[in-house]
C-alpha cells in the first residue's frame, strides 16, 4: 500500500493504518502523506519508512513506484485526504495501473464521481470506497435478516448521526478536521450532510437494498459564521412504498458519535447503535425482544466473516476499516489469480459513491426548493 494523505497531525489516516495492518495481508511501504513535502518526510521518518519511498507529492509516488519492479513497488493506493484531493489521486493512480481505496464521499463533485466510473471499467482495476460502518458483524447480520425476509416487508426507516464537536466555530481556532470539512473548497456542497449524511444514506441502503425515489430535506447552519450546514433533516421515500427519516447533525450538544438505525418491517424491527455496535436488537409484536451479540449463537456466515474476537470481546472502529482493506485485498488477490471473489467478502465500490453523491445533491436542491419533495436523480 501507498499511503496519500494521512500526516502525523491527521486523524483518519492513522485509523486507515491500523485497519489495514491488522489481518496481515497489507505492508505500508510508501507514501506522499502531505502536499508539504517536509511534513510528509516527517510522517514516513516516524512510520520507519526508507527515505526513499516518501514522497513530496501524489504524482511524484505514483510516477516513481511505477518505475520500480512488479514485486517491489505499491500494489494500490489508500487516499486519505481531504475531499477535492480525491479525484485527481484516484484518476492518476488508475491510469497508472494501480487500484484504489478511497475515503467517502468519492469526490468534490457527481460529475467527477462518474468520469472517476470510467476510468475504473476502462482500466479494469479494483475500487474501494470505506463506507466503514457497513462492516460491522451486526450490520451484516442485519443485512442477512431483512435479506432472507425475517422482517417482512419494510415499512419504516429512522437513521440517526449526531454528533456535538461543531458545537461552536472550531473551525476559526485552527482544528485542521474542522477548518476542511466546514470549507466548500475542499469539502464540497454540503457540511454535516456530506460529512455523515452520505454514511446514514449509504447504511440504509446496505442493510435494506432499498433505494430512494424522493425527499424533503431542511438543512441549518446554526453557527455564525459556518459556511456549510452543520443539521440536517430529510424525510425519504423508497421504492417499496417505506417511508423514512435521516437526520445528521454535528451541533447536538453533548454527542459523540450515536450513529443509530431502527427499521421495522411487516413481521418484526430491529434497532442498531455504532456505540454499541455488538448487539442487535431485534424486536416483534407479543415477543421479548432478542438481542443478537457478535460471536454469540447461529449468526449468518456474513456476520461471521466479520468477527475476529470471541464472543463477549469488543469490536470496534478500527476492525471496521481492517474488514474493508481485508476483503479489498482479497479482490485484488482473486484478480491477480484469475478466481472468483467470495461474496460475503464484500466492500463499497464506485456505485456507492455515485449515490453517496446524488445524495448530497438531491438533499441540496430539496432544501433550496420552494415545493421541498424531490425526486431522487443520480
Amino acid at each position: 500500500m501507498g499511503m496519500i494523505g494521512g500526516s502525523l497531525d491527521a486523524f483518519i489516516g492513522a485509523v486507515h493504518r491500523r485497519g489495514a495492518a491488522l489481518d496481515g495481508e497489507i505492508d505500508l511501504v510508501c507514501g506522499a502523506f502531505s502536499s508539504n513535502p517536509e511534513k510528509s518526510k516527517a510522517t514516513g521518518e516516524a512510520l520507519y519508512l526508507p527515505e526513499n519511498r516518501v514522497y513530496g507529492s501524489f504524482e511524484e509516488m505514483i510516477l516513481k513506484e511505477k518505475e520500480l519492479p512488479e514485486g517491489e513497488r505499491m500494489d494500490f493506493v489508500s487516499i486519505v485526504t481531504p475531499n477535492h484531493v480525491h479525484f485527481p489521486a484516484a484518476k492518476m493512480a488508475l491510469e497508472n495501473g494501480f487500484h484504489v481505496v478511497c475515503d467517502k464521499p468519492v469526490t468534490l463533485t457527481m460529475e467527477e464521481a462518474k468520469e472517476l466510473k470510467v476510468v475504473i471499467e476502462k482500466t479494469g482495476l479494483i475500487f474501494c470506497l470505506t463506507h466503514n460502518y457497513t462492516s460491522y458483524p451486526m450490520v451484516k447480520e442485519a443485512r442477512h435478516l431483512i435479506k432472507t425476509g425475517q422482517l417482512g416487508d419494510i415499512r419504516k426507516i429512522i437513521v440517526e448521526y449526531p454528533q456535538g464537536w461543531l458545537i461552536d466555530l472550531v473551525e476559526a481556532s485552527g482544528n485542521k478536521q474542522a477548518s476542511w470539512r466546514t470549507d466548500p473548497a475542499r469539502s464540497g456542497a454540503a457540511g454535516a450532510m456530506g460529512d455523515i449524511g452520505t454514511h446514514a444514506e449509504n447504511m440504509i441502503e446496505y442493510v435494506t437494498g432499498l433505494h430512494i425515489t424522493e425527499l424533503c430535506a431542511d438543512l441549518t447552519i446554526y453557527v455564525e459564521g459556518r459556511l456549510l450546514d452543520d443539521d440536517g433533516n430529510v424525510l425519504i421515500h423508497y421504492n417499496n412504498g417505506a417511508k423514512g427519516i435521516l437526520h445528521a447533525s454535528q451541533i447536538c450538544n453533548g454527542e459523540e458519535n450515536d450513529f443509530n438505525f431502527r427499521i421495522y418491517g411487516t413481521k418484526a424491527g430491529i434497532q442498531w447503535h455504532q456505540m454499541e455496535p455488538n448487539t442487535l436488537i431485534l424486536k416483534a409484536r407479543n415477543e421479548p425482544a432478542k438481542y443478537l451479540r457478535t460471536g454469540v449463537g447461529n449468526l449468518s456466515r456474513h456476520a461471521q466473516v466479520h468477527s475476529r474476537q470471541p464472543a463477549g470481546h469488543p469490536e470496534g472502529y478500527v476492525e471496521t476499516f481492517a474488514s474493508v482493506y481485508r476483503n479489498f485485498a482479497f479482490a485484488v488477490r482473486a484478480l491477480w489469480e484469475g478466481k472468483e471473489v467470495d461474496p460475503d467478502f464484500d466492500f463499497p465500490g464506485i456505485d456507492e459513491g455515485i449515490m453517496g453523491m446524488a445524495f448530497i445533491n438531491n438533499v441540496l436542491a430539496s432544501a433550496k426548493s420552494e415545493g421541498k419533495w424531490t425526486k431522487f436523480v443520480v
